[in-house]
C-alpha cells in the first residue's frame, strides 16, 4: 500500500525561492497568508461576484468577503483536525501551523475566478465553443484547446500563485509547497473534449492545471509525495479535503443569507434548515428574544451550525486519516459526517438553486455579464495571432491591451493565455466598463 507522509506533505520549502529564511514571530505558512492577502489578485476579488453579478448592495458577499470567511472556517478545521491526529504529525508541526496552511490555501481558493463568477467561466468557454471561432482552436493542440474551452478558475489560480503575481515567471508568490498542495483541489490536467460526447460547458469536468503549468504541477506533486494516478494526474493533498469542506460550509449557508437580503427568500424558509443542522448543540437564546432582528437570529444560528460542522468534519478527517494518506477517500468529508448533515446541507443547496440561482434578477444580470465578456474576447482575441496584419482599429485595441500588460509573442497559445490572464483578473465593474467603452459607450461608476 502506497502512503503519503506528513513529513513531506507539510513541506516548508518555497516554490521558486532562492533562499530559505526563518523568523521567530511567523511560521512559513503565516507568511503564505500574508503574501496572498497583500497580492493585487486578491485585492481584485473585492468587486468580483460571489453569486450576484454587479450588485450594488453593500451587504452582499463578494469573492473577497467569501474568501475571508472560508479562510476563517478553514483555520478552525485545520487546527482542530491537527489536534485530533497530533500524535501522527511531525514534532515540529503545531495545530496552529496546520491551521495556517488551510487558512492560506482557503484565502487563495477563488483567486483565479474571472469576473461575474461561474457565469464568467461559462461565457469564456462559450466564446471558444462558438463555431465562428474554430480557427482559433485549429491552431492549438487538442490539449491546449481543452484548456481554453474548459476555462477553469482553479487552474487560473495556480497560474497566479506560481507565475503571475510578485515574481513573474520566477516563482510567482513563492508560497510553500504545503500551501500550494492544499490549494490544489484538482491536481490534474484538462482532458481533450470528445467531439462525439459534447457536454454543456457548465457540466464539464473540473481540473486544476493548464498545459502551461504542467511542469509546476509535477514539481509540487514530487516535492509533497502525492501519489501519481496517471500522467500529470495525482491524488489530492489530504488537507485539500478540509479546504473543500470550508468552502462548502460557507456557500451552503451564506448564499441563503444573501438570498434573504435580496428578498429572494424569507427568514422563515431558512430557519428550519439551520435548526436541523444544529442537532444537539442547543438553540441560541436570540431565537427566544422578541426584539432580536432576523440578522441577529441568523448569525446566532450560523455560529452554532458552524461549530457542529467543524467538530464533525474534523472527526471524519481523523477517522479516515489512513484513506486520505493513501489517496483512497471517496467523496467529501461532509459526506462522511452524520446523515442529517448531508441531508440538510443538500436542502440548503437545493433551496439556493431553486430560489436564488434561477431568480429572474440574477438571470438578467448574468446575461449582461455574459455579453460583457463576449465583447472583450471579440476585441482582444484576434490580436493574439503571431503573424499580425493589424487594421487601424486593431492597432488602437493593441494599445489598450499592451497597457493592460500584454506582451506579444510568437507562440499563439501563450498569447491566448495572456489575454485570458488579463480578462479574468478584471473585477465585474472593470469588465463591464471596458466592454461598454469598446462599444462606444462611456460608463462612470461612483
Amino acid at each position: 500500500m502506497t502512503t503519503m507522509r506528513w513529513l513531506d506533505l507539510l513541506s516548508t520549502v518555497r516554490f521558486g525561492s532562492k533562499k530559505q529564511q526563518s523568523e521567530l514571530a511567523r511560521s512559513p505558512f503565516h507568511k503564505d497568508y500574508d503574501r496572498i492577502i497583500f497580492s493585487p489578485s486578491f485585492r481584485q476579488l473585492n468587486r468580483k461576484t460571489q453569486v450576484h453579478p454587479l450588485n450594488q448592495h453593500d451587504g452582499i458577499h463578494t469573492r473577497l468577503t467569501h474568501s475571508l470567511e472560508v479562510s476563517c472556517i478553514g483555520r478552525s478545521l485545520g487546527m482542530l483536525a491537527a489536534e485530533k491526529i497530533k500524535d501522527d504529525l511531525p514534532a515540529w508541526i503545531s495545530p496552529a501551523d496546520v491551521g495556517a496552511i488551510i487558512q492560506a490555501a482557503c484565502l487563495a481558493h477563488d483567486i483565479g475566478n474571472p469576473p461575474f463568477g461561474h457565469a464568467g467561466e461559462y461565457a469564456i468557454r462559450d466564446w471558444f465553443d462558438d463555431a465562428s471561432h474554430s480557427d482559433f482552436l485549429n491552431q492549438l493542440s487538442p490539449e491546449q484547446a481543452a484548456d481554453v474551452r474548459q476555462f477553469e478558475g482553479n487552474a487560473q489560480g495556480l497560474r497566479i500563485l506560481t507565475r503571475l503575481d510578485y515574481h513573474p515567471e520566477d516563482g510567482g508568490m513563492r508560497l510553500t509547497f504545503a500551501t500550494l498542495g492544499a490549494y490544489l483541489k484538482y491536481p490534474w490536467l484538462s482532458r481533450p473534449i470528445d467531439p462525439n460526447n459534447h457536454q454543456p460547458n457548465h457540466l464539464r469536468a473540473k481540473f486544476g492545471c493548464y498545459q502551461s503549468e504542467k511542469h509546476i504541477l509535477k514539481e509540487i506533486a514530487e516535492q509533497l509525495g502525492l501519489i501519481q494516478l496517471g500522467e500529470y494526474h495525482y491524488c489530492r493533498h489530504p488537507l485539500t479535503y478540509l479546504l473543500e469542506a470550508a468552502d462548502d460550509i460557507c456557500y451552503a449557508l451564506i448564499d441563503l443569507e444573501d438570498g434573504i437580503v435580496l428578498n429572494m427568500l424569507s427568514y422563515d424558509e431558512v430557519e428550519p434548515i439551520f435548526l436541523n443542522l444544529i442537532g444537539d448543540y442547543g438553540i441560541p437564546n436570540e431565537l427566544h428574544q422578541p426584539r432580536s432582528t432576523w440578522q441577529q437570529r441568523i448569525a446566532a444560528l450560523r455560529g452554532r451550525v458552524m461549530k457542529r460542522l467543524v467538530d464533525e468534519v474534523t472527526t471524519a478527517f481523523a477517522r479516515h486519516q489512513l484513506a486520505l494518506l493513501c489517496g483512497e477517500l471517496k467523496g467529501t468529508l461532509l459526506q462522511h459526517c452524520p446523515e442529517d448533515i448531508n441531508l440538510n446541507i443538500q436542502k440548503a443547496k437545493d433551496l439556493a438553486r431553486e430560489r436564488i440561482f434561477n431568480h429572474r434578477q440574477k438571470a438578467d444580470l448574468e446575461l449582461l455579464a455574459h455579453s460583457s465578456l463576449q465583447h472583450l474576447l471579440d476585441a482582444f482575441m484576434p490580436l493574439t495571432h503571431p503573424e499580425q496584419h493589424l487594421s487601424f482599429k486593431d492597432q488602437r485595441l493593441m494599445v489598450i491591451l499592451n497597457d493592460l500588460g500584454y506582451i506579444h509573442q510568437q507562440d499563439f497559445y501563450s498569447n491566448v493565455m495572456q489575454v485570458l490572464d488579463i480578462v479574468s483578473k478584471f473585477s465585474d465593474h472593470q469588465a463591464y466598463a471596458i466592454s461598454q467603452e469598446l462599444q462606444g459607450n462611456r460608463v462612470q461608476f461612483l
